[in-house]
């Protein structure tokens, strides 16, 4: 029997479980399967690209529902490692706003070994993403970076969603700006920005990490504002469409994944189509309950309308 080719898109880092509380009291929780760069491999495979996650999940039934979720949305599971070490755990002990903590010492995620995945993948893959936590966690996120610098030296292109998180304090300032400089694409929100350069001045925030790497594409999502992208000298704005938000969670993951996969199908596209595609993506994300991966219909019913084209024009 013919093995399956290799995929051309493969996410790095953890997966998790989010164990969140019902109730007030915090009697009552319940599990869900999650991890941001998991979430962004699932999004690429939803829109029929070739697509794996690769990190290391537990043995235990955390682990299995992660692998079973990862088979039902398609990932190669040739990617995914099983560690008899405990899960990574996301406990939301509130959800508005948000309050968490993880749970997490030396866990089944912190022992992945990209020196096991399938030989020749490196070949295959047309881009590789990297963020969340994964990258704020030792010693995977040293063993992260050094895979992403070997990956660029071999010209396979870089995309990065720090993605953050209260862990991700001044000892992640060294790996922000290492993986900022490693990256083709960047994905930051306006939330990123204020928690990773500890200020409210998101102006000088974005122009910092712009000027580590004046070469790479930033994707800069704002929410229900819409988001922007900036390559060069030059940037373009596209809106949020109006719909009924169901969930915001997973929305962040959908975009960048709307953007990568737009950048695939179409390399020589107009930056302006790519960003709209990319906020379609997470607008659709937020739909259904849940990080629900948006199918390709779903992302295309959202894209404007040619009469529309004057709101779109490009900035100066």
């Amino acid at each position: 029997m013919t093995e399956a080719p290799l995929p051309l898109f493969v996410a790095a880092g953890e997966a998790l479980t989010d164990l969140i509380a019902n109730d007030a009291a915090q009697s009552n929780w319940n599990s869900q399967v999650g991890g941001s760069g998991w979430n962004v491999a699932r999004v690429m495979a939803r829109l029929g690209v070739a697509s794996a996650f690769a990190g290391a999940i537990s043995t235990d039934v955390f682990g299995e529902a992660l692998r079973k979720a990862s088979a039902e949305a398609g990932l190669d599971l040739r990617f995914i490692q099983r560690i008899d070490k405990a899960p990574l755990l996301a406990v939301v002990y509130q959800s508005s706003p948000p309050r968490y903590f993880f749970i997490g010492d030396d866990s089944a995620d912190l022992h992945f070994n990209a020196a096991a995945l399938p030989a020749g993948w490196q070949a295959h893959s047309r881009w590789v993403h990297f963020g969340g936590i994964s990258l704020a966690r030792e010693p995977l996120a040293g063993r992260l970076v050094t895979l992403a610098r070997s990956l660029k030296h071999a010209g396979v292109r870089i995309s990065y969603d720090p993605n953050h998180r209260a862990l991700m304090d001044a000892r992640y300032d060294s790996t922000l700006r290492q993986m900022t400089q490693l990256a083709d694409v960047v994905k930051v929100s306006d939330e990123d920005l204020a928690g990773l350069f500890r200020s409210d001045d998101l102006a000088t925030a974005f122009a910092t990490l712009r000027s580590w790497n004046g070469d790479a594409a930033y994707l800069y999502t704002k929410g229900a504002a819409g988001a922007s992208l900036h390559i060069g000298a030059q940037h373009w704005e596209a809106p949020a469409p109006a719909i009924a938000v169901a969930d915001s969670v997973g929305a962040g993951d959908a975009s960048i994944a709307g953007l990568l996969f737009s950048l695939m199908r179409a390399p020589a596209g107009a930056p302006l189509d790519h960003l709209r595609f990319a906020v379609a993506a997470g607008a659709a994300a937020c739909l259904g309950s849940g990080a629900c991966p948006p199918t390709l219909a779903s992302i295309e019913a959202l894209l404007p309308q040619p009469r529309a084209e004057a709101r779109y024009a490009q900035l100066p």
